[in-house]
């Protein structure tokens, strides 16, 4: 993440929550921080990925459609 793009922030997180990032961000040789930033973007990815899925869905069976009309002429 390019440093222009970061604002600090304060978030409360129940204790189990924040032992489970902080052992992992260890394993893993990274900040909490930064641990907790790849999650929330793996997320955000997941979430435009369904959406962008759900649009070519909706876009392939609009496409059926016409095919179907276009036959029936």
């Amino acid at each position: 993440m390019p440093a222009a793009t970061i604002q600090k922030v304060t978030i409360s997180l129940p204790k189990d929550l924040i032992a489970f990032a902080d052992t992992r961000a260890i394993q893993q040789g990274i900040t909490r921080s930064k641990f907790i930033a790849e999650l929330l973007a793996e997320c955000k990815l997941r979430e435009e990925e369904l959406l962008a899925a759900e649009g070519y869905q909706f876009y392939a069976e609009e496409a059926k459609e016409f095919a179907r009309a276009s036959q029936q002429l």
